[in-house]
């Protein structure tokens, strides 16, 4: 069983994802804790309604990123909790190595564009810019750079005339509730081999 632990900065809607399909019985895993670098996000209230352990724990005195006396504050605390992977669900900060040491190889993040396209900030807004056909999310483990590691999941959306970055972002998220926990899932079983750039699904 994974032990999860869970970091986010907004609405917490891929923990819910996760959180339903261990509910279903479909993945075999625990949410341990749950960390928001963001007071009033409502990843915080999800995780109560379910009895699960979350906090605030503040990230300075960095703007963009989780490191220093911080990042070792999330480090402990997870570890406190019992977790062995760590799930970035919409945390807007940048990992440093600290973290990736701690769990190596169990640290993942869903991004909302098929990586490597469209990196970084608000994907689906640059794919729908950049005038892509196909856009999507990725699942992929999480390394030194932003947005480049091995991917291991990727489910893609159609960009339809006339989208909007709101009805286009709505349907990538659909996706990615279905992605992360496919992830997860692969992970639980054992099937994940990372062999350099790429993710080998074993049977």
């Amino acid at each position: 069983m994974l032990k999860l632990a869970v970091l986010g900065s907004g609405s917490g809607s891929n923990m819910q994802s996760i959180v339903d399909a261990i509910e279903a019985g479909t993945l075999d895993a625990q949410i341990v804790c749950v960390i928001a670098d963001n007071p009033d996000a409502k990843i915080l209230e999800r995780a109560a309604r379910h009895g699960i352990p979350a906090q605030y724990l503040s990230p300075a005195p960095f703007r963009t990123k989780l490191d220093g006396e911080a990042q070792d504050l999330y480090i402990r605390t997870m570890k406190e909790a019992g977790a062995d992977t760590v799930v970035l669900a919409g945390f807007m900060r940048i990992v440093k190595p600290g973290l990736l040491e701690a769990f190596p190889g169990r640290v993942l993040n869903i991004h909302p564009a098929l990586l490597p396209a469209f990196p970084g900030l608000e994907g689906w807004t640059q794919a729908l810019e950049y005038g892509a056909k196909v856009a999507g999310c990725t699942v992929h483990f999480v390394d030194a750079g932003t947005d480049t590691g091995p991917i291991i999941v990727q489910k893609a959306v159609p960009v339809e005339d006339g989208d909007t970055p709101e009805s286009l972002h709505a349907r990538i998220q659909a996706q990615e509730h279905i992605a992360y926990p496919e992830a997860l899932r692969l992970l639980a079983a054992g099937r994940l081999r990372i062999e350099g750039r790429r993710v080998r699904i074993l049977p």
